[in-house]
C-alpha cells in the first residue's frame, strides 16, 4: 500500500472521531432543578457557555427552577429551561417565570415540551398553544427548542407529531423566534439516523441536537426509558436477554455517538450540530464524559 493510500485510510478513520468530538463540543446536557449546587461542578468540566437544560418536573413550579437557572448563568454556562406546557397553571405564571428567567438568569432560549400529564393544569394543552400565546418572544427569548421522537411518541401518532412540529416552527417563525430540535434518546442508532435523515430532507435549515442517554445506572435507565417511549428498541434489546440489555446500557453512549459521527461524516446534508445528554441525576458524570471528548478535540487541533 502506498503512502498516499495509507494517508487516505488514516484520514477516513480520523474523520468520524473528529466529528464525534465536534458534536460533543457543540452539545448540551440537562440537570435537576433541585440541585443548583451542581452548576459549579459541571462548569469546571465544560467550556464556558455550554448549554445546560434545567428540567421542569411535575413536582416543581416553573418559578422553582429560577435559582438553578441563575446558578448556571453565574457558573459561566448557558441556562436553558424546560417549559412543560401542560404543567403551566395560567398565563400569569408563565409571564412571571419568563420575566424572572430572562431578567435574573439571562435566559435566551427554552425547550418547549408538552408534558405527560393526562390533563392540562391550565390553558396550554400542548407546546403549540404555549408558543401561540406570544409571551416567549415578547419576554426576550431568541430561540426555542422543540422535541423530536426518533421512535415516535407512546401516545401520539407519528402523523400528528409531524404536523405539530411543522405548526410550532411556523408559529415561532412568525414571532421572530429561531427553532432547533432536541431528540429523545433511543437504544437504536439506526432509528436515530433514519429520523435525522428525514429531518435533513424536511427541514434542512433547522439545527438538530441528538439526545443520548448519559452515564447512569442501567436499571435506572431502563425505568426511565419505559416512561419515555423508547419501547421499540427496548423490546429489541430484551429479545437478546437481560445480560445484553445491561451490556448495551451499561452507561457509556460512546457507540451511539460513533454511529452518529459516521453518519455526519459521510452525509453533506447532515444538520446534526451537537448531542444532548440526558443525565438521570448523574450530571457530573455526564459532564466528565463530555470533557474527555472535548479534551481529545483540543489535543488533535
Amino acid at each position: 500500500m502506498s503512502s498516499l493510500e495509507n494517508a487516505a485510510e488514516r484520514l477516513a478513520a480520523e474523520r468520524p472521531a473528529s466529528v464525534a468530538a465536534e458534536l460533543v463540543s457543540g452539545g448540551s446536557l440537562e440537570m435537576g432543578a433541585h440541585r443548583p449546587q451542581d452548576a459549579r461542578d459541571i462548569a469546571a468540566l465544560l467550556p464556558a457557555g455550554t448549554p445546560v437544560y434545567v428540567n421542569h418536573l411535575p413536582r416543581h413550579r416553573l418559578l422553582d427552577t429560577v435559582p438553578t437557572l441563575v446558578a448556571v448563568r453565574e457558573a459561566g454556562l448557558e441556562p436553558v429551561p424546560h417549559i412543560a406546557a401542560r404543567r403551566v397553571r395560567d398565563r400569569a405564571e408563565l409571564q412571571t417565570f419568563l420575566a424572572r428567567a430572562v431578567g435574573d438568569a439571562g435566559v435566551r432560549k427554552a425547550l418547549i415540551i408538552g408534558g405527560d400529564e393526562p390533563d392540562a393544569a391550565g390553558p396550554y394543552a400542548d407546546g403549540a398553544a404555549l408558543i401561540r400565546e406570544g409571551l416567549l418572544a415578547s419576554a426576550g427569548l431568541r430561540e426555542i427548542g422543540l422535541p423530536g421522537y426518533p421512535e415516535g411518541h407512546p401516545r401520539i401518532p407519528r402523523a400528528v407529531l409531524e404536523r405539530a412540529i411543522a405548526e410550532k416552527m411556523s408559529l415561532a417563525a412568525g414571532q421572530g423566534l429561531g427553532t432547533y430540535i432536541v431528540t429523545q434518546f433511543s437504544f437504536s442508532p439506526a432509528r436515530v439516523i433514519e429520523y435525522c435523515a428525514g429531518l435533513a430532507r424536511a427541514a434542512p435549515s433547522v439545527p438538530v441536537y441528538v439526545g443520548l442517554a448519559g452515564p447512569t445506572d442501567p436499571l435506572a435507565l431502563l425505568r426511565y426509558a419505559q416512561r419515555c417511549g423508547v419501547s421499540a428498541s427496548l423490546r429489541a434489546l430484551r429479545a437478546q436477554g437481560l445480560d445484553a440489555v445491561r451490556l448495551v446500557t451499561h452507561t457509556d453512549p460512546a457507540e451511539q455517538l460513533a454511529t452518529l459521527a459516521r453518519y455526519c461524516a459521510s452525509h453533506a446534508d447532515c444538520n446534526v450540530v451537537g448531542i444532548h445528554l440526558f443525565t438521570f441525576g448523574g450530571v457530573t458524570a455526564a459532564a466528565a464524559w463530555m470533557n474527555r471528548y472535548i479534551a481529545s478535540r483540543g489535543s488533535s487541533a
